[in-house]
């Protein structure tokens, strides 16, 4: 009786483990075998178990891998599994490449948005996180506790230009420069009014996700991400962040095209539907416990 309390217990671990056709193969002589027997039968019925997790295991993990587009890079799969399902997600497939030089900074007609001693032509809007002028330099500190802050250009028609910006980060944190963008008014969760920016966002994450988008663009409040940086083909500009040094972001936006470029590397190659035609440009400050980024030579060029 032993040995069949034995076989019933492990026959019902495989069929827990979905294998609803498993079969002992083992009978006993007799209904009191002995003890030597119970414990071989024990360990041949537990080796069946572990082979046939393993094996269910291997398949699952192969039934995962194989629903990942060719195109994805395998290190990139679960921020792919994390963003297809959003609103703004491509088609890995008929993503355009950026296979663009960036465009000439050196060339006429580029004018500074930051100017005077002081951000009388910017406004703070949809959080408190603080921005100060430094040296001629923007910086932008997390206030915890506050919601994400875009530090934005009063002027709200830049239409078709080239933008170009310098971000040094004192402290990590997710950042990134809104454009053609705007703002809306909402309820929060207290039923206040509150102010949220919306719009496309060339992003400059920082370093602690490890993923490398920054230079992606993102559809800030409006569906989540327009150009994720997850193909095999971006590989270079996943690497093109570099700490502890000031690193150059660049945008090109012609009509419905948008280009960028990360210290010179090309990065996102979007297409618009025409919704984000024109609008105004704004720093962010991500909510969060802790983040301090500079900003200088941010450049314009009306195209």
């Amino acid at each position: 009786m032993r040995y069949q309390g034995v076989r019933d217990i492990l026959g019902r671990r495989l069929l827990e483990c979905g294998f609803s056709d498993a079969r002992i193969s083992m009978e006993p002589n007799t209904m009191n075998p002995p003890r030597t027997v119970c414990l071989v039968a024990s360990l041949a019925l537990a080796c069946q178990v572990f082979v046939a997790t393993i094996a269910q295991a291997k398949e699952k993990a192969s039934d995962a891998s194989s629903d990942l587009p060719a195109q994805i890079e395998p290190s990139q799969e679960s921020w792919h599994a994390r963003y297809k399902k959003q609103e703004n997600a491509p088609n890995p497939a008929k993503q355009l490449l950026n296979t663009d030089q960036e465009p000439d900074l050196t060339a006429a007609g580029f004018e500074s948005l930051i100017s005077g001693d002081d951000l009388s032509a910017w406004t703070p809007r949809g959080g408190t996180c603080e921005f100060v002028l430094e040296g001629g330099e923007i910086v932008g500190t997390c206030v915890p506790g506050s919601e994400s802050t875009y530090l934005s250009t009063n002027r709200s028609d830049y239409a078709d230009f080239i933008f170009s910006g310098e971000l040094y980060w004192e402290e990590d944190g997710n950042t990134g420069v809104m454009f053609r963008a705007a703002h809306r008014m909402e309820k929060d969760r207290s039923g206040k009014d509150r102010q949220v920016v919306f719009g496309p966002q060339a992003e400059m994450e920082g370093f602690s996700t490890g993923r490398g988008w920054s230079g992606g663009i993102y559809g800030q409040s409006c569906g989540g991400y327009f150009y994720p940086l997850w193909l095999k083909k971006h590989a270079q500009v996943r690497e093109a962040l570099k700490p502890d040094a000031w690193n150059r972001i660049t945008i090109e936006a012609k009509g419905n095209t948008v280009k960028t470029w990360i210290n010179g590397i090309p990065a996102s190659h979007w297409i618009d539907d025409g919704t984000y035609a024109a609008g105004y440009f704004g720093l962010q400050i991500h909510k969060g416990k802790s983040g301090k980024v500079r900003f200088r030579n941010l450049l314009v060029k009306e195209l």
